[in-house]
């Protein structure tokens, strides 16, 4: 987005660029680029006058002599061999390896380089320039405004994937969307996720380039990260690329409607370049499938930025396509997530799991929302969730996560222990309201 937003440590904008420092500007002015950088070869010494060396002349002559015929019996024997008739053997390329195949064939491991041109040329045409008119909830009298933002298309038949933030405000639901082949059409706000920060738009159309979605679920710190949007609403379909810095990353933003701080979780970190206008756009691996889409980037460095992982968006963009309305999952309780850390604080008898607590003396809402799935399962303050449906809650699979890959409506399973006693509870789930804080 180009509107301005308030300060704070987490923003969909860039850093403003730094005043240039003080050494650079001396190098600027620095003297004229000498003539020549590298120092004269110094004057050569005459040569001594040659000694005498008829013997020697001999020595070398019958050695080559001796050479020469060594050669000839060696590529004789070679020959009738067959060993100078065998095919060399064929180098088999594969990503990401750099072993020996089974059958003895040499892996070579893709350049990094190739890599990335070649997710790009497979991503960018599904990558959209989404601009908006939008009028603030905040001011019912201000002009309105034109934001810009990107888009992935998921499905050939006109469904967009973008950030919630983009589209948020657009004057009577409608935006206009650039394909990558210069066509413009207008789109409207399909839904708006009520969990995290995307949205569905939909387009008129049909074989549209859609993006190959792939697995955020396996993604390691590390990896190959690419990103495609549009910078600035002007640079279309710019590629950056870097890493995988991290991932369960959490952030707290502002709503631009309502002004209200929002909080993301389970959010990619990368490093990969995400300037305003890339927000909705692609983070793609080096296999050239969507793994995250882009959402924010760290006001106070350079090199942060986060995508929202494409496993959180896959139930809602398979409802879009289903023509269903966009829900999320929602048990009703407020909990935090174990670690080492946490259970040193909190003073609980294990360092995994999502904690029904501590309660918070301030807000005065319950850690179990009465009358939600999760009251009538029978779940209770200071019960601590270890397994969904067998899948233990941990730092890699916190509980949220594992929820949103569930429908409203669905039963779960769950391993909870209570009193130092472990039970299994099923709780169907609900879906969650719109003013939901909490799973």
């Amino acid at each position: 987005m180009t509107d301005p937003r308030p300060d704070d440590t987490i923003s969909y904008y860039s850093p403003q660029p730094e005043p240039r420092p003080t050494w650079s500007q001396d190098a600027w002015n620095a003297a004229a680029t000498p003539s020549q950088w590298i120092e004269p070869y110094p004057p050569a010494a005459p040569r001594p006058a040659p000694a005498r060396t008829s013997g020697a002349v001999l020595v070398v002559v019958a050695a080559l002599v001796a050479a020469a015929l060594a050669s000839a019996g060696t590529y004789t024997a070679l020959d009738m061999s067959g060993a100078l008739n065998r095919p060399a053997p064929v180098a088999s390329v594969t990503a990401g390896s750099g072993s020996t195949g089974s059958s003895g064939q040499q892996v070579v491991t893709v350049n990094e380089q190739s890599a990335i041109v070649k997710a790009a040329q497979v991503v960018s045409p599904a990558v959209v320039t989404i601009t908006t008119q939008q009028t603030s909830s905040l001011d019912p009298f201000s002009l309105p405004a034109t934001g810009v933002g990107s888009g992935i298309i998921y499905n050939s038949n006109g469904w967009i994937v973008t950030n919630h933030h983009v589209v948020a405000g657009a004057t009577n639901n409608q935006v206009q969307v650039a394909l990558a082949d210069g066509r413009t059409l207008t789109g409207t706000v399909y839904g708006l996720d009520t969990l995290t920060d995307l949205a569905i738009v939909k387009v008129p159309g049909t074989n549209l380039p859609a993006a190959p979605i792939g697995d955020s679920g396996s993604l390691q710190p590390g990896q190959l990260a690419i990103a495609i949007g549009s910078p600035l609403g002007t640079f279309t379909n710019s590629v950056t690329s870097g890493i995988v810095s991290a991932l369960g990353r959490q952030i707290t933003v502002t709503n631009d409607q309502t002004g209200q701080p929002v909080t993301l979780h389970n959010l990619i970190q990368t490093d990969a370049a995400i300037n305003p206008g890339n927000s909705g756009g692609a983070l793609v691996n080096a296999a050239g499938q969507v793994i995250g889409i882009n959402t924010a980037t760290a006001t106070t460095a350079q090199g942060i930025g986060f995508a929202i992982p494409i496993n959180i968006a896959r139930p809602i963009m398979a409802q879009a396509v289903a023509g269903q309305k966009l829900s999320r999952p929602w048990i009703g309780i407020r909990f935090t997530s174990l670690n080492p850390q946490a259970q040193q604080q909190l003073n609980t008898p294990i360092d995994y799991g999502a904690y029904i607590g501590p309660a918070d003396a301030t807000s005065g809402q319950p850690l179990v929302e009465p009358g939600s799935p999760a009251a009538t399962a029978g779940l209770k303050a200071g019960d601590i969730i270890t397994a969904l449906d067998g899948q233990r809650v941990d730092a890699t699979h916190p509980l949220d996560m594992l929820l949103v890959t569930h429908s409203p409506g669905e039963t779960v399973e769950l391993q909870v222990l209570r009193n130092g006693q472990q039970m299994t509870i099923k709780v169907t789930l609900g879906t969650r309201p719109a003013s939901a804080a909490e799973q």
